[in-house]
C-alpha cells in the first residue's frame, strides 16, 4: 500500500469516528438521557447506583401519565436532575393521609379514590395534607416514601411539564430491565 493508500485509510477511519461522534451526540441530546441513581428514594423500582436510560421522545405525541417514572429538573435547584414517579396530574387534588394517597375525582372534593401503588417499597407513614396541582404541573413522589425527598417536602411542590426531561425507560447496569 502506497502513501496515497495509507492517507485514504486514515481519512476513512477519521470519517467513521466523526460520524459516530455526531450520531452519539445527537442521540444523547435528542433521544436518550443517562442517569445514575444516587439514593434509595426510588427503591424497589430503582436501586442506589443503578444506571438508567430515559427516552426523551416519550412525550412527543402523548402527555405524561400517573405512574410514569420520569427524569426532571428539581424545582428547587434546576441544575439537579431528579428521578421520581408521577402521582398527581395537572388540575388534580392529591391528599396524603396516614401514608395513603388519595386522588380527588371531582371539583367538590367529596369523591376521592385511594391510589393503588404496588411498586412501593414498604407501607408509607405520615400525613402531609392536601396538594392542588396547578395546570401544566405534576406532583412527584418516590417509591420509598419513608425515605424520599419529593413534592411533599420541596419548597416548590410541583414540576412544570417543560421541566420533565424524559421518561425513565431502561436499567442497564448493574442489571438489565425495563422500568415499570
Amino acid at each position: 500500500m502506497g502513501k496515497n493508500g495509507v492517507l485514504k485509510e486514515i481519512i476513512s477511519w477519521a470519517a467513521i469516528l466523526i460520524v459516530a461522534f455526531v450520531i452519539g451526540t445527537c442521540l444523547n441530546k435528542f433521544v436518550l438521557m443517562k442517569a445514575v441513581i444516587p439514593s434509595g428514594s426510588m427503591e424497589n423500582t430503582l436501586q442506589i447506583a443503578d444506571r438508567v436510560f430515559g427516552l426523551r421522545l416519550a412525550y412527543l405525541f402523548s402527555e405524561p401519565e400517573r405512574g410514569d417514572v420520569v427524569m426532571f429538573d428539581y424545582p428547587d435547584d434546576e441544575s439537579v436532575l431528579y428521578v421520581k414517579r408521577i402521582i398527581g396530574l395537572p388540575g388534580e387534588t392529591v391528599e396524603i393521609t396516614e401514608g395513603k394517597v388519595y386522588i380527588w375525582n371531582d371539583e367538590t372534593g367529596e369523591d376521592k379514590t385511594l391510589l393503588e401503588e404496588p411498586y412501593l417499597k414498604e407501607t408509607p407513614i405520615g400525613s402531609y395534607g392536601i396538594f392542588e396541582v396547578p395546570e401544566g404541573c405534576y406532583f412527584m413522589l418516590g417509591d420509598n416514601r419513608n425515605n424520599s425527598w419529593d413534592s411533599r417536602k420541596w419548597e416548590n411542590k410541583y414540576v412544570e411539564e417543560d421541566k420533565i426531561q424524559c421518561k425513565a425507560w431502561f436499567r442497564y447496569k448493574p442489571s438489565f430491565g425495563w422500568i415499570k
